[in-house]
Formats: C-alpha cells, structure tokens, sequence
C-alpha cells in the first residue's frame, strides 16, 4: 500500500460564511463542495483548476469535538494561538501582495527574497497563517 497524495487539509474558521468571503471572495479560491450534512456544515474550497486537493473551513464542533473542547478551540483560535497554516504559490508574489492588501487582507510580513523564491504572510479573520510564495 501506498499513499500517492493529500487531498483535503483542515482548518478551523469561526464563522464558515465570513470564511467564503475571505477564502473565495478575497483570495480568489473556488467552493468545491458546500454540503449541509445535518451534524456538520461539510464546506470546503480549492484553488481554481485543483478540484483534487481541498481545504475543509470547519467550524469546531461536533462531531470532531465535544462543546468543551470546541469552546476551548474557538477560545485559542480568536487569540491567534491555535491557527492552522496554508502555504500556496502564485506566479508573481509582488503583484499577488499588492492585490491583497488592495482588497484589506491582514499581511503579517511583506514580500522577501529567500533561497527558494519570494514569498509572504498574511493571516485570515480567524488567526490561520498563510505564506505566499513565488518559487524559483
């Protein structure tokens, strides 16, 4: 048996909605499934053109999490010690930066040059980090 890719990651957003608008509507990603499972919101996005890999935007909560520990998860997550991390490229770091912070994204460190390309952070509504990078 052999594993031949990751197809869904997982980070834990606080408002799913608020989530689309920043994922979808900021960062230009595109839903790929938003299904009411009755227990759970199953909504996940995924970079245009990439259907085989997502990102499930989870609300913690059942059935992953008991309501303690949820609470404890949104608690760490508003005070930015429990975000998850995303690491995306793009064809052109620069522009990409400066299309974000057009549209207000959080940036937590500007674009650099490092010895495997150009790249920088910003950080969704909920404190998951994310780097962009343009790589050489």
């Amino acid at each position: 048996m052999t594993m031949n890719a990751i197809s869904r990651s997982q980070i834990y957003v606080l408002d799913q909605d608020e989530a689309l608008d920043f994922y979808v509507g900021k960062l230009g990603l595109e839903v790929h499934t938003d299904a009411d499972l009755g227990f759970m919101r199953w909504l996940t996005v995924n970079v245009p053109g990439d259907r085989q890999r997502e990102i499930l935007l989870e609300k913690p909560g059942p059935p992953a999490l008991d309501p303690a520990t949820a609470e404890q998860v949104r608690e760490l997550l508003t005070k930015g010690a429990l975000g998850g991390y995303l690491f995306m490229t793009t064809d052109d770091a620069h522009k990409t930066y400066e299309d974000l912070v057009a549209k207000g994204v959080d940036v937590t460190d500007e674009p650099a040059e490092r010895p495997y390309g150009i790249d920088f952070g910003i950080r969704d509504p909920f404190g998951n980090r994310i780097r962009i990078g343009q790589m050489f």
